[in-house]
């Protein structure tokens, strides 16, 4: 991915910030989606949104990022990518992010691999042409660990997997995000939707965590380790961490997978991310200079976050095995 920012975006915090808050609309009509309920395995729900289209071949599917959904900036602009290419376009919403809390005793992580497995192989059997999917932040490194889990038995599912501004080592991510600016503005940001709607859990089932506890966590380090790993199974948010990050099995893929991540990405240290030695032959590394957290704006004020989804959805699209 050669990509180059804009002059008068300088900065992985500025290449963020703005792309999300004000270049989304400065491509094509906003999309229109239809939606859909499934039951979940265990009698819970997930909500999958679907771009309004003719029908297709080719199904792009989109796992979003930490308390993203079909209208995250990023969503739109590879739903207007899916809509220049004539694909189906799918948004599965991880529980409690499409506007109404789940009703399990759990809601989604960054290692959330069989959630993944269980929604693509229902999309498998839904649709016969060829499906590649993109996971972009939490969505992408959890699409990473399904890979990693079904090896071989990936392609019987999907033909290509892409991550964007994945956090693969998530003790590396929690450490960055939880210092200095980024502790006082993303962290600020996350914990202000992730606190109610766990305490809107707990409501739905009394003592499933301690809730001043919760309420006395400043970062997510200390949300994770009074509500995600344990809700989870996991022993703690070191456990979590370690268990759900991506980068160590990398190299147990086997289906075509692109791993994008710009290196001034203010979650992801540049230190942190996978070198060519970490991979097999099965992945590709982007790992451009610049682009911020899913930002990678271009064009001029106010800017466009079409480049990123072009280049991604063009490698994938490149990846589908024609009968």
């Amino acid at each position: 991915m050669n990509y180059i920012a804009p002059t008068w975006l300088p900065g992985g915090n500025l290449q963020t910030i703005w792309p999300a808050l004000y270049s989304r609309r400065v491509f094509g009509p906003r999309p229109q989606y239809r939606r859909e309920r499934w039951t979940t395995p265990d009698d819970d729900f997930i909500d999958v949104d679907w771009l309004q289209a003719p029908p297709s071949s080719t199904l792009l599917v989109m796992f979003h990022g930490l308390e993203g959904s079909s209208a995250s900036h990023y969503a739109e602009a590879f739903a207007d990518f899916a809509r220049t290419r004539g694909f189906a376009f799918a948004v599965p919403h991880f529980r409690g992010c499409s506007g109404e809390l789940n009703h399990g005793p759990r809601a989604y992580h960054s290692g959330d691999f069989e959630e993944i497995g269980w929604i693509l192989a229902r999309l498998r059997q839904q649709h016969k042409g060829g499906i590649v999917v993109v996971g972009i932040s939490l969505g992408g490194n959890a699409l990473l660990r399904w890979a990693e889990e079904m090896g071989e038995q990936a392609a019987r599912v999907v033909d290509a997997v892409a991550s964007v501004s994945s956090p693969l080592d998530l003790a590396a991510s929690g450490w960055a995000i939880g210092r200095g600016f980024n502790r006082l503005v993303y962290t600020r940001r996350f914990l202000n939707t992730m606190k109610p709607k766990a305490l809107q859990k707990l409501l739905q089932h009394p003592g499933l965590f301690n809730a001043e506890a919760l309420r006395a966590a400043r970062d997510l380090y200390e949300f994770d380790n009074v509500f995600t790993a344990p809700v989870h199974g996991f022993k703690s948010t070191e456990d979590y961490w370690s268990r759900a990050s991506a980068k160590p099995h990398l190299h147990q893929i086997r289906i075509p997978a692109l791993v994008v991540n710009a290196r001034n990405d203010p979650f992801v240290p540049a230190w942190s991310l996978p070198r060519q030695r970490d991979v097999g032959k099965h992945v590709t590394l982007w790992q451009p200079a610049h682009g911020g957290h899913v930002g990678f704006p271009k064009g001029p004020i106010p800017g466009h976050v079409r480049s990123m989804p072009d280049a991604v959805g063009g490698w994938l699209a490149a990846q589908i095995q024609t009968p």
